[in-house]
């Protein structure tokens, strides 16, 4: 496809790049850290341009119900205040990102960014009308926060470079590709984004 212009309406969301979803992590994501260099080159892009960029974020309290002593399906993780639960010093994150907190509340789970979160309000505050979606990991909160963006009216771009899956079963994540596309997301290649006078170095 042809290159994509980053212009003001555009915004980044960056999803859990947390310790603990990278390997070695309580809930490690096979190669995670692959992730991290095309993120920081669309974070480069981005602020490039002046754009917001949102980095979402498990924060769980210690009795969550995700985790398997509570009946959940995933060992404890991302507890909030953690080593776990920071992101990535890898990720190059600005100071003035924004940062969005879900699945805060013990009894409550949230795979997605939007879910139980004031983000869809931030990003129309900022008169955001388009978000290009990576990180972690693309067959659950990746794909729950594009879900959720479309359904928010948000044109909605993802980038399957920047983002590794869990694949429970072989192949979730080639197929929650697919679920988004299905869906209306429309997917682009690292090099196709920000190819604009103000982006060439």
């Amino acid at each position: 496809m042809s290159a994509i212009h980053l212009e003001p309406g555009d915004a980044l969301l960056i999803i859990d790049l947390q310790y603990d979803f990278l390997p070695g992590g309580a809930l490690g994501v096979a190669n995670g850290h692959e992730v991290i260099a095309p993120i920081n080159h669309l974070i480069e892009l981005f602020q490039a341009q002046g754009l917001p960029i949102v980095a979402s974020r498990d924060w769980h309290p210690q009795d969550h119900c995700s985790f398997a002593a509570q009946g959940g399906p995933w060992p404890p993780h991302c507890q909030a205040g953690s080593p776990g639960a920071e992101f990535a010093a890898e990720l190059a994150l600005p100071d003035d990102a924004i940062v969005v907190s879900k699945a805060d509340t013990a009894a409550v789970d949230a795979y997605s960014a939007f879910g139980g979160t004031d983000l869809s309000a931030q990003l129309r505050a900022r008169e955001v009308t388009r978000v290009t979606v990576c990180g972690l990991a693309t067959d659950y909160c990746v794909l729950n926060t594009v879900t959720d963006a479309l359904e928010e009216g948000f044109d909605t771009l993802i980038v399957p470079e920047a983002m590794r899956a869990v694949d429970v079963k072989p192949g979730d994540g080639t197929r929650a590709i697919d679920r988004m596309v299905a869906r209306g997301a429309v997917p682009v290649r690292l090099g196709e984004i920000g190819m604009t006078a103000l982006s060439v170095a």
